[in-house]
């Protein structure tokens, strides 16, 4: 697949995210202008180094971290980018079949793809980054970076997609992804009930580290309630006033499920890469 192909379906998965009422994040509905202005221009400027012909994925990350700091001067995407960069190189290195092409590329992870991915999230810095006692981010990398993202695969759920080959992209995103096109159509919905999904599956590992476990099971029971209200409403709209009330609700308190916000971009993204690819068993 070409780079410009991989590059404008990321940039269009970021901006498709952006574009439904999720609560506590960045979203056109309750926004300013220039939030979700921040958001494009790091899609926009992560897309390049993302997407680098021939890069490893430790490159692409740091690459990707780094540009989008020079763009907008803080962290808005590093989890957007460590799911994304190991699937814009499978896009690019594979044949058909995305995800046998992922595995490879997982399974090709080495030290320097580690060493690069640690230097990037030193350099991001999320909140809640706290220490850890074997292959902290801070200190020199010895393994490959698949091993290290299974240290901390049962804390986060983003180091767990190394671990498991993305499964929660592959099996809830895409499937929840598919009965949502069925039932709306349209892609503001279909983003929102993927959110939700994601949020009412697991307890957002962001706010864990952000606010604990209590906070992330309220969040997570109160979005099971939405999510099963989606699937009952003709018109969606009908949700919208109480999912902004509480979208207005988690910000006052600074609670931001981000890590469900980026499993979302990762399912859009390889929702529009296995669009690309010719059909041959891309949901194995």
């Amino acid at each position: 697949m070409s780079r410009d192909a991989i590059a404008a379906a990321f940039a269009a998965a970021c901006c498709e995210e952006l574009n439904a009422p999720k609560p506590g994040n960045v979203h056109v509905f309750a926004s300013s202008r220039k939030g979700v202005e921040l958001f494009v221009r790091s899609a926009e400027a992560a897309a390049g180094p993302l997407t680098a012909p021939g890069a490893r994925t430790g490159a692409r990350i740091l690459g990707a971290v780094q540009a989008t700091q020079a763009a907008v001067g803080s962290n808005t995407n590093l989890g957007i980018i460590l799911l994304c960069a190991p699937l814009a190189r499978a896009a690019e290195t594979g044949g058909a079949d995305l995800r046998a092409a992922l595995r490879d590329v997982l399974d090709d992870l080495d030290v320097d793809d580690a060493r690069l991915a640690f230097a990037a999230i030193s350099q991001a810095a999320p909140g809640g980054l706290g220490r850890t006692r074997r292959h902290d981010v801070r200190a020199p990398a010895t393994v490959t970076l698949r091993h290290a993202m299974a240290e901390a695969a049962g804390r986060d759920q983003i180091a767990c997609q190394y671990v498991t080959a993305f499964d929660a992209v592959f099996s809830l995103g895409l499937d929840t992804l598919a009965a949502a096109q069925e039932r709306w159509g349209s892609a503001t919905p279909v983003t929102l009930g993927i959110f939700l999904g994601f949020l009412a599956a697991f307890d957002d590992t962001h706010v864990v580290r952000e606010h604990g476990r209590a906070v992330a099971g309220e969040l997570r029971a109160r979005a099971v309630t939405f999510a099963e209200r989606l699937t009952r409403v003709k018109d969606w709209r009908d949700v919208l006033p109480e999912l902004l009330a509480w979208d207005r609700s988690l910000k006052q308190h600074a609670v931001n499920p981000g890590t469900s916000a980026d499993l979302t971009v990762a399912t859009l993204f390889v929702h529009r890469l296995r669009n690309i690819l010719p059909f041959v068993h891309n949901n194995d």
